[in-house]
């Protein structure tokens, strides 16, 4: 049985990694607002991506494979969002340059038959980063690109940031936005090939 599959989501880095391994997708955004309950960041993030996948599905008539997915960045067990400023992403680089840290992204798969039934698969990948000591120059220069504005963690493995990543331990698309083998990995096991 063919699935129509659809990304819960907005980010343009998610739309490339599924394009990049050959997926035929269609975006679909939730508009609904994002409650965490938790701080581990782990659970906060399956949390967020089962919420956006619901939101989308319940739109959505099957046979289809709802993706959903939210990433975060945790220092020392903190997460660490999006900035909300300039001074919000210096503060949140200067945290971890030096150091390692932990990416987190969450994933919901909700598979929709014809028939109406569904079923939900949810798990977490993490990813550990080790990031060069940085001067406060480099982390000002950095912040006055304006890449990290949008960013968890306030900035980018795959772009400007790129010569202050020391290593990776784990999958390096999770720190992009979305693990594409575990995605697909997970799929293949229930029986669907995703491209």
């Amino acid at each position: 049985m063919e699935y129509q599959v659809i990304l819960a989501s907005g980010s343009p880095r998610r739309r490339e990694l599924l394009e990049q391994i050959g997926v035929r997708f269609q975006i679909m955004t939730s508009n609904k607002e994002e409650k965490i309950t938790s701080t581990d960041p782990e659970k906060v993030v399956k949390e967020l991506s089962m919420m956006k996948a619901e939101d989308v599905a319940a739109d959505v008539s099957g046979p289809a494979v709802i993706l959903g997915a939210d990433t975060v960045v945790a220092h020392n067990g903190r997460i660490l969002g999006k900035p909300k400023d300039k001074e919000d992403a210096v503060r949140m680089i200067s945290s971890f340059a030096g150091d390692d840290h932990m990416v987190y992204t969450g994933v919901c798969i909700i598979r929709k038959e014809a028939d109406g039934s569904v079923k939900k698969l949810s798990f977490a990948e993490g990813t550990k980063v080790t990031v060069y000591p940085m001067t406060e120059q480099e982390i000002s220069d950095y912040v006055e690109s304006g890449e990290p504005m949008d960013k968890a963690g306030a900035y980018a493995v795959q772009g400007l940031f790129a010569p202050y990543i020391k290593g990776i331990s784990g999958d390096y698309y999770n720190i992009v936005g979305l693990p594409v083998a575990g995605i697909y990995q997970r799929l293949k096991e229930e029986g669907i090939a995703l491209k």
